[in-house]
């Protein structure tokens, strides 16, 4: 009796087969271009909540200091107190980078919150005795530090959004954009005016260092 012998079928699909041979030739084309860029602007937004959040630690600390000279000044005080919680209760995550209403929300509290703490750094000029304090001047430093630190993150989110918004319009990405990546799209950058962007001046000539 003869008995029939079949061949081995093989544990890997032709297309997967496929695939696998193509993908050195892929990676050659750039077909990860579009998720590098995409992980590095949302490691650039960490960045940018973070040091926004510094700042937010920062202002308990610095609102009773000034409390403690001009509690007269109730209303400029409380303004930075009720600015601070809007601005600390709108967050977002990386996956609403996408979702241009929620990034604008997030501007426009931390804006806020920088016009509010103009304002208060403003009063400050009336009180010689608590432009000399040292807690005051530490928290100075601090801040002051901070609003550098802000700026910079700002500036590598707007550059890092600005490549993979690009690397998804341009060749021969958009195609890989088309075909693998159809979820990626375009993250919003900040839109405030320039106006809204300046950090509050915290420089009373007292000679204060920036924290590092």
């Amino acid at each position: 009796m003869i008995r029939a012998f079949s061949l081995p079928r093989p544990s890997v699909s032709v297309p997967a087969l496929l695939l696998l041979l193509l993908m050195p030739l892929l990676a050659g084309c750039g077909i990860n271009t579009i998720p590098t860029e995409e992980e590095q602007a949302k490691a650039a937004w960490s960045e940018v909540q973070n040091q926004y959040q510094r700042r937010a630690d920062l202002i308990p600390n610095l609102v009773e200091t000034v409390k403690g000279y001009a509690q007269q000044e109730r209303e400029v005080l409380e303004g930075v107190i009720n600015a601070r919680a809007r601005a600390t209760q709108v967050q977002v995550s990386p996956e609403m980078l996408q979702d241009p209403a929620a990034v604008k929300a997030f501007q426009d509290s931390q804006a806020n919150l920088t016009g509010a703490l103009s304002r208060l750094l403003a009063v400050v000029e009336n009180y010689p005795d608590l432009k000399s304090n040292q807690n005051f001047l530490a928290l100075q430093a601090q801040l002051e530090g901070t609003e550098n630190r802000i700026a910079v993150a700002r500036r590598d989110y707007i550059e890092a959004v600005r490549v993979y918004n690009t690397t998804l319009r341009t060749f021969p990405n958009i195609l890989w954009a088309k075909i693998w990546y159809t979820d990626a799209k375009p993250f919003q950058a900040f839109t405030t005016t320039e106006e809204n962007q300046s950090p509050p001046s915290v420089n009373f000539g007292t000679g204060a260092q920036p924290a590092n």
